[in-house]
């Protein structure tokens, strides 16, 4: 009887590589489609990068054609002068010195 089970156990197996064919076969569709799903996303991903980067062309192309017709543009910030110095009430310096030269007396006409 041990023998027959054996066989019989045996011969079941060896019609059984279908199943151990159709499993295998389910695992590499598993990876496939989750491989598959990561690439979907990042293409997703990559597809709303491209939208955004169409909407700022679009944007520029407006601002082109605002440009031809002679429209000033508006996105430019002004540039800032930069503040004038404040010249009254100050003394002026020496060159060579580093004295004041407020204090000297005018070259010319000498008063008696």
């Amino acid at each position: 009887m041990k023998n027959w089970l054996k066989k019989a156990w045996n011969w079941l197996l060896n019609r059984t590589t279908i199943d151990e064919k159709v499993v295998e076969v389910v695992k590499e569709v598993k990876e496939d489609v989750a491989e598959v799903k990561t690439r979907a996303k990042k293409v997703v991903k990559e597809a709303k990068e491209v939208k955004e980067a169409v909407q700022k062309v679009v944007k520029e192309s407006k601002d082109v054609v605002d440009a031809a017709k002679g429209k000033p543009t508006t996105k430019r910030k002004p540039r800032r002068k930069p503040a004038a110095k404040k010249t009254s009430g100050t003394k002026s310096v020496g060159k060579a010195t580093g004295k004041s030269t407020s204090g000297k007396k005018p070259v010319g006409k000498a008063k008696k």
